[in-house]
């Protein structure tokens, strides 16, 4: 007689689980949301569009029913990281202000498309984000979060523009900060490349 593993709901991987469930059982959204909220929480990005490089994405997110985020991320409230805030203190509408950062991150590009761009997003208590953020990223394996990485980028500052200028910036220019910085590692058209490769190893 072989040994059937018990569930346990309380199991952080089945509780990570039911937040990444409740996120995408919710209706994809235009971007930018155009209703401010309170909360923070996780979030998913999908993107739709003709930009030739993402041909195999955008076959995959239908306007109404997308099933292939292109980036997976999370808004923390302030002294989260450090744990430095009161559980008890509100939130703020983080997330709310992270989404809308990235639209206007794809509003300054040429290259895109803010009309071909929609997301997923879920309130959630502060303990579970990290874990729900995490499950979403192996579940999907997120392009921006795999190999055009930096969208999620902010503005280093004055003083701060000796590093590298981001792969997302690189294959989409269009934000000032990141033309001030050095250039990437890798050309556009080496980024280009592994794009390419991603998704060939995905058909594997």
């Amino acid at each position: 007689m072989s040994d059937e593993k018990i569930y346990n709901p309380l199991d952080k991987k089945n509780l990570g689980e039911s937040v990444e469930k409740a996120l995408l059982e919710r209706p994809a959204q235009a971007m930018p949301i155009d209703k401010s909220f309170e909360g923070a929480g996780i979030y998913v990005i999908y993107y739709s569009g003709d930009f030739p490089a993402y041909r195999p994405i955008a076959a995959k997110n239908k306007r109404k029913d997308p099933k292939q985020p292109i980036y997976v991320g999370k808004a923390i409230p302030s002294g989260g990281r450090k744990g430095a805030r009161d559980l008890e203190e509100s939130a703020g509408s983080v997330l709310y202000t992270r989404l809308s950062e990235h639209a206007e991150s794809i509003e300054l590009v040429k290259n895109l498309d803010i009309k071909d761009f929609t997301c997923r997003y879920l309130v959630v208590d502060d303990i579970w984000i990290p874990l729900g953020e995490t499950l979403l990223i192996t579940k999907f394996n997120p392009l921006w979060n795999a190999v055009v990485e930096g969208f999620g980028n902010h503005d280093p500052g004055k003083g701060r523009y000796e590093g590298k200028r981001p792969n997302w910036d690189t294959v989409h220019p269009g934000r000032a900060w990141a033309a001030k910085c050095q250039p990437s590692a890798k050309s556009e058209k080496q980024i280009l490349k592994d794009i390419e490769d991603f998704f060939l190893k995905g058909k594997e």
